[in-house]
């Protein structure tokens, strides 16, 4: 449509119900720290990432910043069903940047009303996010951070589709909840092993197979569900 990485949520879609919704998708360019929305504001717009990957997180009132949800090109940014807006109920912030589609709330809820196959794709996507939530729950309560931080990386890896992401100690720490000099072990850890290469601001992976084998059973399990609710054809089931 673009030119860009594909949307998987859209690649779903047959042409004439891609074709309502095409000439309302804005291509935009997100930055690295943007704020899409903060908590509380009404979300007025819906973003389909293509390359950028966005971040749902809350502050606590320590200061602790906290991931609740992350976005990439398998789903959408914001939900909104029968004219309602809805409140975000954290910050969305851009994790990674690159490109996403964007449209006004309202109008994907009136093309979602007049083409079943649009509201069918957000219904699947909502029942996915419920259960990538509940995962994330107890992921966050039964593994170990090292386990914890493997998925992240290979998560957010598939979501741009590279081996490389720019990601610093800090950020990768907020994410999970943990100190900063834990993150910094266990990304030391990967490297000795010959898993990761970090450089300034930045992690490669070298070996996707090892990093699998570190990370917990739960990217498995999310890629299945993809793959069961939004199968695409021709597509790996990589997020």
């Amino acid at each position: 449509m673009t030119g860009y990485p594909p949307n998987r949520l859209l690649a779903i879609l047959a042409p004439e119900d891609l074709g309502w919704l095409e000439s309302q998708l804005e291509c935009i360019q997100l930055s690295q720290g943007e704020v899409l929305a903060e908590e509380g504001e009404p979300l007025q717009h819906t973003y389909f990432p293509q390359s950028a990957v966005v971040s749902l997180v809350r502050t606590l009132k320590d200061g602790q910043v906290v991931e609740m949800a992350t976005f990439g090109r398998e789903g959408l940014v914001g939900l909104a069903f029968e004219g309602i807006p809805i409140q975000s109920f954290g910050r969305y912030m851009v994790q990674i940047p690159g490109s996403a589609l964007r449209i006004d709330t309202a109008s994907l809820h009136r093309a979602s009303e007049k083409r079943p196959a649009i509201r069918g794709m957000i219904l699947h996507y909502t029942e996915l996010l419920m259960s990538l939530t509940l995962r994330s729950v107890a992921c966050n309560a039964v593994h170990s951070v090292e386990a914890r931080a493997g998925r992240w990386i290979i998560a957010t890896c598939d979501r741009v589709s590279r081996q490389n992401i720019p990601l610093t100690h800090e950020f990768l720490a907020e994410m999970l909840g943990v100190q900063r000099s834990t993150v910094s072990t266990i990304l030391h850890n990967f490297q000795t092993r010959g898993l990761i290469r970090q450089g300034r601001g930045s992690i490669t992976v070298v070996d996707r197979t090892g990093l699998q084998q570190a990370a917990c059973e739960c990217y498995g399990a999310l890629r299945e569900k993809y793959e069961k609710l939004l199968p695409v054809a021709g597509e790996s089931t990589r997020l």
